[in-house]
C-alpha cells in the first residue's frame, strides 16, 4: 500500500462499523458506544490512527442513536405492540416496488406523519394491496391510508410495518423534481414499448434501474452471470454520463471551468432522471469520485475523499451501514481507486490506453466486490469477470442512448423512439452475454456465506494480489486454475451427485415462496405448495425424478405458494389435491381448482386432526386448530400445518402460519419436531413459545435471495440457532435435501 494516503480510513471504518453495530442492537448500546468512544478519543488524542478511529465510532454511533431515538418513539412502540389499525398520513419516500404474485401488491418506503389524532415523524414500510394506483405514486406525495401496524424486521431505522388493503387517498402533489423524474421515466418506458421484450425491458434498467418490465428469465441470467449491477443505478452510470460530457466538451476545446460546470449539471440531470433517492444520490457521489480519480490520476487524493465521503454518508443516513448496495458501491469505488490505475498502466504496455482501461475498470470493481457478493450469495462466480469484460463495450452506448431517449421523450417522442431503437442493439449484446454465461457449466462455486466467507475470500484475494507481482506465481496460478476448471467441469456436469442417497425431504429453491417434496417411493412424492411460478417447482421435481404425485397439499392460496401449481402438474400425474378451508385470496384458489380440474384430480379441504398415510409417510393436519379472523393476515394464519412422520423422524410444515396460529398450536399441545419448515419464510411474525416447543434439530427457511420483505428475520434465525437448530436457507444453498444416513439426519444443499 506504499504511496496510498489512508489517514482518514480509520475514521470511515470506525464510523461505519459503529453505525452497523448500533443498528443491530439498541439505542442503549449506541449511547454507550458514543460516550465511551468520545472519552477514549480524548485520552488517545496523541495517537492519531486510534484517535481518528474512535472519533469515527463516536460519530457513527451518535448519529445512529439520534435516529434510533426517533424510531423507538414510545407512542409508536405501543401502537405496534397492540397491532393497532390506524388511519394514517404518510409521505412516500421512494418508488413503489411491486411484489411477485397474481395479486398486485407493493412495498413502499414512507414517513408516518400522523396516526389517527397523533402527530408523528417516523419511517415505516407500507405493504399495500388495496384499491388504488399504487404504482403511479411518486416520492414526496402525501397519502391517507388505513392499515394495521406490525413490528419491523429490525436491523434498520423503520419503526413499523403498515399493512394496507384499503383504497388510498392522495392529498398532495409530489415536488416538481420528482414529477420531472416521473415524466422522463415514463417517457423512456413508452419509447421502449415497441422493442423486443428482453431489450426493451433491459434498457430502462440500465439507465434508471427500472426493471419492472424485464422478463424474469433475463433477470435470472444476469444474476447467474454476475451482471446484476448493470440493472441498478450505480456509480458506473454516473461515470459514463459524466465521462461522455467531458469528452464532448474537451473535443469542443471548452475551458476547464465550462467542463466542470457541464459535469455538475450532468450529475444533477442524471439524479433527476434516475430519481433523487438515497441510493441514487449515493451512486452520484461515488461515480463522480471514481471518475475524477481516474481522469486526473490523483488516486492518492481520492482515497481520503472516499473515506470522508463514506463517513459523511453514514452520519447523514446511518441505515446505509447495513445496506448491501452501499457496501458494494464503496468496494467498487475502492477497487477503481486502488487497483484499476495500476492494472491499466500495466496493460497499457501491451495495448492501447482505451482498451487497457476498458479491461482494468470492470476487473478491479469485480475483484473488490467479490467478497461481499460471496457473503451474500454463498457462491463465487467463475464467469463474472469475463462476462463483465465482454459486456463493457456495450454498457456505455446503451446507457448514453437510453439517457438521450429519456431526455427527448417529453419534447420529441419519435426521436426518443429512434434513440431507444439504436440502444436496443448494445442491449441485445448484454442479454446474449448474460444468457451464454449463465448457461455455462460450473459458472459458480459454492462458498461459505456471511462474514466468514467474506473474510476468507478477502484474505485469499489479498494474497493473490501480492503474489501476482511475481511472473512465476502468475504462471503457476494460471496453470492451476485452468487445470482445476477443466478437471472440475466434467465432474460437475456428469456426476452432480443430486439428489443424495436416502433422501426423504427436499425444500425446493423456488425463490420467494415455498415448495416442499416428501418422497414416498422411487419417482413418487407428496408435494406441499408450489412456489410463485411454474418453472422453478417443475425443475426441482424433474431433478428429483418425480413423475407421480399422490397428493398435492396447498397450505394457503397466496401467490408465492400456488403461483407455480401448473409446474407440479406438468408431465406428472397428480392423484389428489388437499387445500385449506380458508378460501382467500380468491384468485389463488381459482388457479388451483382450475389446474386440478384440467388434470381430473379430486380436491378436498383439510380438516384439523385429519390423518393420511401414503407409503412410509404419516401426515396429520394439526392446524389451523380453529378458523382465525381479524389477524394481520387471515390467509397466513389459516395455513394448513402438517405434522409428518417418516419412520422415527418428525417433520413440521407450517405454511405461512404467523403468531396467532402458532399460539393456538402451542395451546393445542404442539410438540418437538426433528425438522421444522420455518413459517412465512423466516419472517419476524413468529411466536417464541412455539419455536421453543418445537425445538427442531434442523430449521429449513424457504426464501428468495435479495427479497424486499426483510426475510428471514435475523432475530428469528438467532433464536433458532440458540435453541440448537441447524439453520439452512434456500437463498444460500439452493435445493436442500434431508436424508437419513446410518440413523442420523444429514443436510445436503444442491449448490
Amino acid at each position: 500500500m506504499t504511496g496510498r494516503d489512508l489517514r482518514l480510513a480509520p475514521l470511515a471504518l470506525g464510523c461505519w462499523l459503529a453505525a452497523y453495530a448500533a443498528l443491530l442492537t439498541s439505542l442503549r448500546v449506541a449511547l454507550v458506544l458514543t460516550t465511551g468512544a468520545a472519552m477514549a478519543a480524548a485520552i488517545a488524542r496523541r495517537k492519531r490512527v486510534l484517535c481518528l478511529a474512535l472519533i469515527g465510532v463516536a460519530l457513527g454511533a451518535g448519529a445512529t442513536a439520534a435516529r434510533l431515538a426517533i424510531r423507538d418513539d414510545p407512542t409508536v412502540t405501543r401502537l405496534v405492540s397492540d397491532r393497532a389499525t390506524i388511519t394514517a398520513e404518510v409521505v412516500v419516500r421512494d418508488d413503489p416496488r411491486m411484489l411477485p404474485g397474481r395479486t398486485p401488491s407493493f412495498l413502499i418506503d414512507a414517513d408516518l406523519t400522523r396516526a389517527d389524532d397523533l402527530d408523528l415523524d417516523v419511517p415505516v414500510l407500507l405493504i399495500a394491496s388495496g384499491d388504488g394506483d399504487w404504482r403511479a405514486l411518486l416520492p414526496g406525495q402525501r397519502l391517507t391510508v388505513t392499515g394495521r401496524l406490525g413490528p419491523a424486521r429490525g436491523g434498520d431505522l423503520k419503526a413499523a410495518v403498515l399493512a394496507v388493503n384499503r383504497p388510498l387517498k392522495v392529498i398532495g402533489r409530489a415536488p416538481w423534481v420528482q414529477r420531472a423524474a416521473g415524466s422522463l421515466r415514463t417517457g423512456l418506458q413508452r419509447a421502449c414499448e415497441g422493442l423486443e421484450p428482453r431489450r426493451g425491458g433491459l434498457l430502462p434498467g440500465l439507465v434508471v434501474g427500472d426493471t419492472s418490465r424485464l422478463p424474469p428469465e433475463v433477470q435470472e441470467d444476469f444474476k447467474a452471470a454476475g451482471m446484476t449491477h448493470l440493472t441498478a443505478v450505480s456509480g458506473s452510470n454516473v461515470a459514463i454520463v459524466i465521462g461522455c460530457l467531458l469528452l464532448l466538451f474537451k473535443a469542443c476545446r471548452a475551458s476547464p471551468a465550462i467542463c466542470a460546470a457541464a459535469c455538475v449539471l450532468g450529475v444533477a440531470g442524471f439524479v433527476i432522471l434516475a430519481r433523487p433517492s438515497p441510493s441514487v444520490l449515493r451512486a452520484a457521489v461515488m461515480g463522480s469520485l471514481a471518475l475524477a480519480a481516474l481522469a486526473t490520476g490523483r488516486g492518492r487524493a481520492a482515497l481520503p475523499a472516499l473515506s470522508a465521503t463514506v463517513a459523511i454518508l453514514v452520519v447523514v443516513d446511518p441505515e446505509l451501514a447495513a445496506d448491501a448496495g452501499f457496501t458494494l458501491s464503496v468496494c467498487a469505488t475502492a477497487g477503481l481507486l486502488l487497483l484499476a490505475p495500476g492494472w491499466r498502466d500495466a496493460l497499457q504496455r501491451r495495448m492501447p490506453r482505451i482498451a487497457a482501461e476498458a479491461l482494468a475498470v470492470p476487473a478491479a470493481a469485480q475483484v473488490a466486490c467479490a467478497p461481499v457478493i460471496a457473503a451474500l450469495s454463498g457462491s463465487v462466480s467463475l464467469i463474472a469477470i469475463p462476462a463483465n469484460l465482454l459486456a463493457t463495450a456495450a454498457v456505455a452506448p446503451a446507457t448514453v442512448l437510453g439517457v438521450l431517449a429519456a431526455g427527448l421523450s417529453p419534447i420529441w417522442p419519435p426521436g426518443a423512439q429512434f434513440a431507444a431503437w439504436l440502444a436496443s442493439y448494445p442491449a441485445a449484446w448484454l442479454v446474449t452475454v448474460a444468457r451464454v454465461a449463465a448457461g455455462l457449466p460450473g459458472a459458480a462455486l459454492p462458498w461459505p456465506s456471511g462474514t466468514p466467507g467474506a473474510l476468507l475470500l478477502t484474505g485469499l484475494t489479498v494474497l493473490a494480489l501480492i503474489g501476482f507481482r511475481s511472473a512465476k506465481v502468475r504462471r503457476v496460478v494460471l496453470v492451476v486454475t485452468v487445470a482445476a476448471v477443466l478437471g472440475a467441469t466434467p465432474v460437475r456436469v456428469l456426476a452432480p451427485g443430486w439428489p443424495p442417497t436416502g433422501w426423504f425431504l427436499v425444500a425446493c429453491d423456488v425463490g420467494q415462496g415455498d415448495a416442499t417434496v416428501l418422497r414416498t417411493q422411487e419417482g413418487e412424492a407428496v408435494v406441499v405448495d408450489a412456489g410463485p411460478e411454474p418453472s422453478a417447482v417443475a425443475g426441482c421435481l424433474d431433478r428429483l425424478g418425480i413423475t407421480t404425485v399422490p397428493l398435492l397439499v396447498i397450505s394457503h392460496f397466496h401467490a408465492d405458494h400456488v403461483g407455480g401449481v401448473a409446474g407440479v402438474f406438468q408431465g406428472r400425474r397428480v392423484s389428489a389435491v388437499l387445500t385449506p378451508a380458508w378460501p382467500e385470496p380468491a384468485e389463488g384458489r381459482t388457479g388451483v381448482l382450475a389446474a386440478a380440474a384440467a388434470a381430473g384430480s379430486p380436491v378436498a379441504m383439510a380438516a384439523p386432526g385429519e390423518v393420511r398415510r401414503i407409503g412410509p409417510l404419516t401426515m396429520t393436519v394439526v392446524g389451523p386448530v380453529t378458523p382465525l379472523h381479524g389477524t394481520r393476515s387471515d390467509p397466513n394464519n389459516n395455513s394448513v400445518v402438517l405434522s409428518v412422520s417418516f419412520g422415527g423422524t418428525s417433520v413440521l410444515l407450517t405454511g405461512d402460519a404467523e403468531v396467532e396460529e402458532q399460539q393456538e398450536l402451542v395451546t393445542a399441545g404442539a410438540g418437538r419436531a426433528d425438522v421444522l419448515k420455518v413459517a412465512h419464510h423466516g419472517s419476524a411474525f413468529q411466536d417464541p413459545a412455539f419455536l421453543t416447543a418445537v425445538a427442531p434439530a434442523i430449521a429449513l427457511v424457504s426464501v428468495g435471495a435479495g427479497n424486499d420483505y426483510g426475510h428471514p428475520n435475523p432475530a428469528v434465525l438467532a433464536s433458532l440457532a440458540r435453541g440448537g437448530a441447524r439453520v439452512v436457507r434456500t437463498d444460500q444453498a439452493g435445493d436442500i435435501a434431508i436424508a437419513i444416513d446410518a440413523g442420523e439426519l444429514t443436510v445436503t444443499p444442491r449448490s
